[in-house]
């Protein structure tokens, strides 16, 4: 029983002793290590309320309980036992010693928490292989190895500096052992190199964190490179026909071996070393003068171009410009001088500058502002060159119809109404209406519409047109009715109206036949004045009217103009004879050959084979030609005609007195650039 009580004695013993003070326990336990291969290493353990036995373990194996550590030559415990410190120092430190360690209170059962122990190796100073003189040619790309080899941990970093300064552009990589250690590691740098990095220093530096200062290894660039050529001229500014030399200048590793001097690509013939002597002319400018050096390395070419002075020269003229009213109009125009030449823009018969430069722009143009622009380049300093291009401005804008009025009729006479329209681009139609109809060419009835080209209108403004109602035998209602001619092209229409003055100092009786010329578009004669004089078209919509009453056409036939466009256009009025017949009676007023008609074509028409009677009166001769057929066919439709020119005038007829609008004389706000 004795033997039996002894055990449960000691454990109560051991638990009176537990209630009576604290159980053992760490005050400090080791933590992870890194430590420099040779350097010492100390790893701590504090234990308290315990003094039993203390030992450390090495990645599971103890090292044993004395404090001198036998058998463990770089080991040993320090520190006071009695205050519970068992501290493990090992000196020097060697790769064999990273591994995992433990302090354990044997007795008391506790064991401290893993302390890794890593052992650094510090990098060899690295290799630059082809140092520590490296040779390079200036351009070419080039790579430079930076090496390290050994045992060092962890895998160190190659580093490239230049002046202190970290070059980018590294290339990294490292070989390894079998057994997957690093055998060795490569850094490549690579740059294209300059003549100015001969004998530059750079260096290879070796880093870790075992090492955090490094080790370095700087190598010197030797550098070939081809020739740098600097070319001049003196004097660089000549007038024509002045003595210039250039000068060659060239470094170069090695040395140059030869000079080759061109003009405008084209080998100088006899040039030969740095030095070259002309005499200059216009072609320097555009055809610079250029030097290549060569070496052994290769060669370099430098060019210049001299500053000659010369007057303006015309290179490109301005085009015609045709553009719709409210549009933009630009007009170019290039000189080539030295120095460049000062362009002014004006039109043409003025003094107002519109602009300067290569380019006049025309902002929102209108009809006034259509015309003839000249260009103007300055002469140069040597007072040679200059000079004037000019090109014209066309406004496409709706027609302007200006009504002619002509000298006054008989009653049951002959009439004539005329119209001139002005238009850009040619209208499409020219139509004469009045109450009951309209006619645009060709007879109906007592009516005949010919439609001819006019003299030439206001620049830019495009071809005119003149067109002629010719009334046969008036009745009363024609005195009182308005005429209206209208003209109409893609941009729009215009119109003018237009009546008929009386005569009363004589009448002419009644026809019952009505005069009719063989071929006319009408074939029936059967019907009465009343109904001749109705036209059937349909309605052709509202036209805008303008009654220019300022053009009056004199009985003597001269047409006297003023300016009903205030210079929208340069009107030539037509001068016209009419001279009328004593004999009463009706008649048909005929217009004289056309000028497109053959030779030999008669200048009258005569009535008596299709009337029966006199001619009442003489007919008259234009200035201007009509588009009339000859005889017997008298009528014809107007056809738009693509351009018009001058009409042929026979031999003998007499001049006109053409009236010339002015232009206008506001200003106007050009745009150049």
């Amino acid at each position: 029983t004795l033997r039996m009580r002894g055990p449960a004695l000691l454990i109560l013993l051991i638990c009176f002793r537990g209630r009576a003070g604290p159980s053992p326990h760490f005050l400090q336990q080791p933590e992870d290590l890194v430590v420099l291969l040779g350097e010492e290493a100390r790893l701590p353990c504090a234990l308290g309320a315990y003094r039993g036995l203390v030992q450390w373990t090495k990645s599971g194996l103890a090292l044993g309980g004395q404090r001198d550590l036998p058998g463990w030559s770089r080991y040993w415990i320090s520190g006071n036992a009695a205050k519970g410190q068992h501290d493990l120092h090992i000196r020097p430190v060697e790769l064999e010693d990273e591994a995992s360690y433990e302090c354990q209170a044997t007795q008391a059962g506790l064991r401290s928490r893993p302390a890794q122990l890593h052992v650094l190796v510090p990098p060899e100073a690295p290799q630059v292989l082809g140092g520590p003189s490296v040779s390079l040619v200036a351009g070419i790309p080039a790579n430079l190895t930076c090496r390290s080899r050994g045992d060092a941990r962890p895998t160190p970093e190659l580093l490239w500096f230049r002046d202190g300064v970290r070059l980018d552009g590294i290339t990294f990589h490292q070989t390894l052992l079998k057994e997957g250690t690093p055998e060795s590691v490569e850094s490549t740098l690579t740059l294209t190199p300059s003549s100015h990095d001969d004998g530059a220093t750079l260096v290879c530096r070796a880093w870790s964190q075992a090492l955090p200062a490094g080790r370095d290894t700087a190598i010197t660039l030797s550098l070939q490179y081809p020739p740098e050529v600097t070319l001049s001229a003196e004097p660089h500014t000549v007038q024509e026909g002045e003595k210039v030399t250039f000068l060659c200048h060239a470094t170069a590793q090695p040395p140059v071996t030869g000079y080759r001097w061109a003009k405008g690509g084209s080998p100088v013939l006899g040039a030969r070393g740095p030095r070259l002597e002309v005499v200059a002319d216009a072609s320097f400018l555009t055809e610079p003068v250029s030097c290549e050096v060569s070496n052994a390395v290769g060669s370099a070419n430098r060019t210049t171009a001299l500053d000659v002075l010369f007057g303006p020269i015309l290179q490109a003229k301005p085009e015609p410009v045709s553009v719709d009213a409210g549009e933009d109009a630009s007009f170019i125009c290039a000189w080539r001088g030295n120095p460049l030449p000062r362009v002014i823009w004006t039109r043409r018969g003025g003094a107002q500058v519109l602009g300067s430069g290569p380019t006049l722009r025309l902002r929102s143009v209108g009809p006034e502002d259509a015309g003839d622009y000249v260009c103007r380049a300055e002469p140069g300093l040597s007072g040679l060159g200059g000079g004037a291009a000019e090109a014209r401005l066309t406004v496409n804008a709706p027609p302007v119809v200006t009504a002619l009025h002509s000298s006054p009729a008989f009653l049951r006479g002959p009439a004539r109404l005329q119209c001139l329209v002005f238009a850009s681009p040619a209208p499409d139609a020219v139509v004469w209406s009045w109450d009951e109809g309209f006619l645009e060419a060709g007879s109906r009835g007592r009516f005949l519409v010919e439609t001819f080209p006019a003299p030439e209108g206001h620049e830019g403004q495009g071809p005119g047109l003149i067109s002629v109602l010719h009334i046969s035998g008036t009745q009363e209602s024609d005195f009182s009715r308005s005429f209206n001619c209208s003209a109409r092209n893609r941009l729009g229409e215009g119109g003018a109206r237009a009546s008929l003055g009386r005569r009363a100092s004589a009448s002419f009786p009644e026809q019952k036949n009505l005069m009719r010329i063989p071929g006319s578009s009408d074939g029936s004669s059967s019907r009465g004045p009343e109904e001749e004089e109705m036209g059937s078209g349909e309605d052709r919509g509202p036209i805008v009217h303008t009654d220019h009453s300022d053009l009056v056409l004199e009985e003597e036939g001269a047409l006297q103009t003023k300016d009903p466009t205030n210079g929208y256009y340069k009107v030539r009025g037509v001068s016209v004879s009419l001279s009328l017949g004593e004999a009463p009676g009706g008649g048909l007023f005929l217009p004289p050959t056309s000028p497109l008609g053959p030779p030999e074509t008669p200048t009258f028409y005569d009535f008596n084979p299709h009337l029966g009677i006199v001619p009442p009166c003489r007919l008259y001769r234009a200035r201007a030609g009509y588009l009339t057929t000859p005889h017997p066919r008298a009528f014809t439709s107007y056809i738009k005609p693509t351009s018009f020119g001058p009409p042929d005038l026979a031999p003998g007829t007499p001049h006109l007195p053409y009236a010339a609008f002015p232009t206008p004389s506001h200003p106007r706000l050009q745009t150049h650039v």
